[in-house]
C-alpha cells in the first residue's frame, strides 16, 4: 500500500476518542454543504489535522464563513449548521 506524502498528521484523535483521518474529510469538489460536512471540516481544523488556511483554500471558503461555522458549533452544537435551523440559532 502506497501512502502519499502529506504535510501535517495523517490522523488525529478527537476529544471524544474517535480517530479522524484525511479520508474522513469532504471531497475538494464539494459544492453541497450539509451540516455533517461542515462539522467535519471544523473538527479537522480544531484537532490540527489540517490548517485553517489549507481548509479555506481547499474548499474555497471565506474566513467569515468558516468563523460562522465555528461559532455556531461552539454556541449550539452541530445542529446549528443545518440550513433549516438557521432561524432558530441566528444571533439577533
Amino acid at each position: 500500500m502506497y501512502l502519499r506524502k502529506v504535510d501535517g498528521p495523517r490522523s488525529v484523535t478527537l476529544p471524544d476518542g474517535k480517530i479522524m483521518t484525511r479520508a474522513d474529510l469532504p471531497s475538494k469538489t464539494t459544492r453541497r454543504w450539509v451540516a455533517s460536512r461542515k462539522a467535519a471540516v471544523v473538527r479537522a481544523v480544531s484537532a490540527g489535522l489540517i490548517l485553517r488556511k489549507e481548509a479555506l483554500e481547499r474548499y474555497c471558503l471565506s474566513e467569515e464563513e468558516f468563523l460562522e461555522w465555528e461559532t455556531a458549533i461552539d454556541l449550539h452544537g452541530e445542529a446549528a449548521l443545518k440550513a433549516t435551523a438557521l432561524q432558530r440559532y441566528r444571533q439577533p
